[in-house]
């Protein structure tokens, strides 16, 4: 009827038969974003919330559900977890959780990893709501996998790079784009299949996420980076990254200040996800020469080590 494996041949929903299948080491890791305010991320460091250690909390929970996902989904098999991990990495106004847990059967533990996310996710969303009751958890997703028929493990097209140019009048043709192409003509020069879109303001959110789906090795944006309520860039770029570059950003902003005092309201973020370098650029020529200038240095290195090996390899 279907290719879903949790359906028979009459549309039903059955648990798989794994019986057949080889006991191998298996492991999955997941990843989410719990979305919340700058205050939140001061008190959960400061240890200031009032219901105490925050963090640790969640991570028990966050274990806890690992081990209890055959009873809360009801087509996953019970099986023995030999370990379950669970780390937090802090940013400006979220947290990203990440979760890998290990079995040795004959069946994956995915489901498991994914649900010691989303618990870990629920307890932090319980710890804060007394300041934040807006918060939330986003972009739940298996990042990793092994030892199962089909292995997961994200793969980057080397030498490729997608410029996206944040600006509503260049999308809609009343204004000519310069920056794009500048920053296309660089990447270029070094070696880079480049591809170059220009979306309205409103609209890069969903290009950002469609880039990084097409696995580039790096992503530049240009525009969108200030303080106009259409201004969104950054915004886009946290609901993607895995993690954050703040010294990229910072070292850009820190040319540019050396030019214009108005380099301080640029809010560009940088960072990694996915395995793709992705560095926001403001949307002025000038702002966008001070960044090449920059990622002149750092790019080759960055890039490299996020590909897991030496800039010179």
């Amino acid at each position: 009827m279907t290719g879903l494996s949790h359906l028979d041949s009459d549309g039903k929903a059955r648990m798989v038969d794994v019986g057949g299948k080889a006991v191998t080491a298996r492991s999955a890791t997941a990843s989410g974003r719990f979305v919340t305010t700058a205050e939140v991320i001061a008190l959960v460091t400061a240890d200031g919330l009032p219901k105490a250690d925050v963090l640790a909390t969640a991570r028990i929970a966050g274990i806890q559900g690992a081990k209890k996902t055959s009873e809360l989904i009801p087509l996953c098999h019970p099986i023995f977890l030999s370990s379950v991990n669970i780390d937090f990495t802090l940013e400006e106004s979220s947290i990203v959780v990440t979760a890998t847990a290990k079995t040795t059967g004959q069946t994956g533990v995915e489901m498991e990893a994914l649900t010691a996310v989303a618990i870990a996710g629920l307890t932090l969303h319980d710890m804060v709501k007394a300041v934040d009751a807006a918060a939330s958890m986003t972009d739940v997703r298996v990042v990793e996998k092994t030892g199962g028929k089909s292995d997961l493990r994200v793969e980057i097209t080397p030498n490729t790079a997608i410029v996206l140019v944040s600006s509503t009048r260049s999308a809609n043709g009343t204004q000519d784009d310069t920056t794009g192409p500048r920053i296309a003509a660089w990447l270029d020069e070094r070696h880079y299949s480049t591809q170059t879109e220009i979306v309205a303001d409103a609209d890069i959110r969903t290009a950002l996420a469609a880039a990084v789906a097409a696995h580039p090795a790096v992503i530049i944006t240009t525009g969108g980076t200030g303080a106009s309520p259409s201004d969104r860039t950054p915004e886009a770029t946290a609901a993607v990254l895995d993690f954050e570059l703040p010294g990229v950003a910072e070292a850009i902003r820190a040319l540019g200040l050396t030019k214009t005092p108005t380099a301080a309201l640029s809010r560009a973020l940088a960072g990694v996800a996915g395995g793709t370098v992705v560095v926001n650029l403001p949307g002025s020529p000038g702002g966008v020469k001070d960044g090449l200038r920059v990622l002149d240095e750092l790019l080759p290195h960055l890039v490299a080590q996020v590909a897991g090996r030496g800039a010179h390899d």
